[in-house]
This record gives C-alpha cells, structure tokens and sequence, in this order.
C-alpha cells in the first residue's frame, strides 16, 4: 500500500517505520518545508493519507486529500470545531475520513473503562470528578484531544457534568482537566474520583509513541478504498 505522511515530525517519522516494518511504502512526505507547495497530483500517487501535522494545517490537508480521493487518517487534535464542516464535505464529495483523538489501541479500551465507571458513579454524588493529561513539552494544544473524548465520556454518563473546562474549578456541573507539560512524556492520563474517606483512580500510560504509530498504520489499511467516516470503534469493533 501506498502512504502520504502529511506531517513528518517525530510522530510522523515513527509511523513511517512501523508502515515500511508491514511492507508498504511511502509515496509522499509532507514537512515544513513542503507543506504549502506539495500538490493533488503527488497526493494521487497515495491509496491512503496519515495527518499527524499541526492544528492549523490539518483541515486543509483533510480537504486536499477529499480533492484527491485519497482515504485520509486523522491523528492532529486542536482542530475539531471544524469536524462538521468535514464530514458534511466527506459526506458529499463521497470521500474516507478516518479520526481519532488517540490511535493506541490501550487508549481506546480505557476510553469504555472510562465510561463503564462513570455510570457507575453517576449514583455516588458525593465524589468531585477530575482528569488530569500529562504531555511533553512539544505538544501544541491543550487539554489533549484524548483528555477531551475522556471528558465526554464522563460528562455522557454523569447527570451532574455538563461542561469540561481546562482549570480548576468548584463548580458542581464542570469537570475540571488539568494539563501539565513535561520533558518528554508520551502521554498520561488520569481519571480520579474523590470524596471524604476515599479515591478511585484509573490512569493510562504510554511508554512510547509506538503504540499510537501502529494504531494509525491499522487505521490507514483498514481505510483502504473506502469511503465514509470511520473511528477506532469501527477498526477495534469496541
């Protein structure tokens, strides 16, 4: 199978090895360099794209792909206002569009965890609800686009959540998702639950950016020749 990388930083340099380790082969690399010149045609040459670029870039290399007819795999979070617009496009241009927050497959299981506990403790009022994501220093956009699907995932089951916000907070219908930026951590995310004679905490670590390559290489074959708009659900049948 042929792939485009739009966006060749470290993510995109771990995708590459994991794509060239399954035998596919690289059609194209889009970096800084050539992010504003690359082409449809050089574009055409992919069966499918992998994004992992900047929260600026990504929807105009989504809407490119769409006018190239090339699947294209989502992994760039900060840009989801603009989701709708995207799928209303893939909708009517009859396109592939893959997207999700996290492509690791541990990510994703923690992500039903997350909501099988939340409507449990939707009876137990009496415990104050945080998230807490931990990233390095390089990442661009905060709270992460995987603290963010944790919080919907709480706010769908909890009656008394009705609205994340990115700092602390006493109000009862916020939940709170604080963001550190450190070294160069992969990615950590916690959940806790407080009240005034315990805690119950469920946490994900990534140990390297492996995990979220191999998941996005995964999505890019499972998007191969098709059309609609798919997510880690569709590719795990979670």
């Amino acid at each position: 199978m042929n792939i485009a990388l739009l966006g060749y930083g470290k993510m995109g340099k771990e995708i590459e090895q994991v794509a060239l380790s399954r035998k596919h082969n690289i059609a194209l690399k889009v970096d800084e360099h050539n992010a504003n010149s690359y082409t449809v045609a050089e574009l055409k040459k992919a069966d499918v794209a992998i994004e992992f670029s900047t929260p600026h870039s990504a929807f105009g290399n989504i809407m490119k792909c769409f006018e190239a007819g090339v699947p294209v795999v989502v992994g760039t979070t900060g840009w989801i206002d603009k989701m709708e617009e995207v799928k209303k496009a893939c909708a009517e241009k009859k396109q592939g569009f893959f997207y999700a927050s996290n492509y690791s497959v541990g990510v994703n299981i923690f992500f039903k965890l997350n909501e099988y506990l939340a409507k449990i403790m939707n009876s137990y009022g009496d415990y104050s609800i945080g998230v807490e994501e931990i990233h390095h220093v390089h990442k661009l956009d905060a709270p992460s686009g995987t603290a963010i699907s944790i919080a919907k995932g709480i706010i769908d089951n909890i009656d008394r959540k009705d609205i994340w916000v990115n700092h602390k907070t006493e109000k009862q219908q916020e939940l709170e998702i604080i963001s550190l930026r450190t070294d160069e951590v992969p990615g950590t995310h916690t959940v806790s639950y407080s009240s005034g004679v315990d805690n119950i905490a469920i946490s994900h670590v990534a140990h390297n950016r492996k995990g979220f390559a191999l998941g996005a290489v995964l999505a890019a074959e499972f998007m191969k020749g098709k059309t609609g708009v798919y997510g880690m659900n569709e590719l795990l049948a979670l």
